[in-house]
């Protein structure tokens, strides 16, 4: 889920359109609706944000130290004109990195898997005895095969495998893959998408990886 944070909606409503258009969950805060989100937030939702975007706002270099004291996702300042000081300023103050705008949201996107494969905690594949899994964009493989998912099916994989050996409930699935403040979808809709995925892995794999336990979630074990 990406977050974007900006004064003015027609920002946030524009790069929203943008994201949704790549089946990626995304909502967008005025700053001050930011700031108390953020602070009142569950782990579980604080734990789907995958890159926070920073926008026209009042006192920005004080938003990356108010991130980081919540969760690791990088924080990309967007500008909307070209200042080598306020660029400066921005890396000080802690940000990720500064982009200007406007920027495509595939080009965030990339920006974001490029900044993830820099870190020790997530890697840009992670290989399960014959199951491979990426996390920029490909599709899985099994025994070397590329096997070809609906966005929303790999993208679930992707999250159960970033929690392997974690209980994941229904929620935090559905928090990570359509939004937190998503009301257009019904939260059902996550077990249907894990029924599908379960029987295509049970097919190429031979076994089901994906342990469910009723009241207490989804893991892949």
């Amino acid at each position: 889920m990406y977050v974007i944070v900006d004064e003015r909606e027609l920002v946030t409503t524009g790069y929203r359109t943008g994201f949704d258009r790549e089946g990626v969950a995304a909502m967008g805060f005025t700053p001050m609706d930011f700031s108390d989100w953020i602070g009142a937030a569950d782990d579980p939702d604080i734990s789907a944000i995958e890159a926070i975007l920073l926008g026209d706002c009042a006192e920005r270099e004080a938003y990356p130290r108010l991130v980081k004291n919540r969760c690791k996702a990088p924080v990309i300042a967007m500008n909307d004109t070209s200042s080598l000081e306020q660029t400066l300023g921005l890396f000080a103050a802690g940000v990720d990195d500064v982009v200007r705008k406007p920027i495509h949201v595939k080009e965030i996107m990339a920006r974001v898997g490029a900044f993830n494969r820099r870190t020790v905690e997530r890697s840009e594949v992670t290989e399960i005895n014959d199951l491979r899994v990426y996390f920029d964009g490909r599709d899985p493989e099994i025994k070397g095969e590329t096997l070809i998912l609906p966005r929303r099916e790999r993208r679930i994989l992707e999250y159960l495998v970033r929690n392997r050996g974690k209980r994941v409930q229904r929620a935090q699935i559905f928090n990570a893959i359509y939004g937190v403040f998503n009301a257009d979808v019904d939260e059902c809709v996550v077990e249907s998408h894990i029924s599908k995925l379960r029987k295509k892995l049970r097919a190429e794999l031979g076994y089901d990886p994906v342990d469910s336990k009723r009241y207490l979630g989804y893991m892949f074990a």
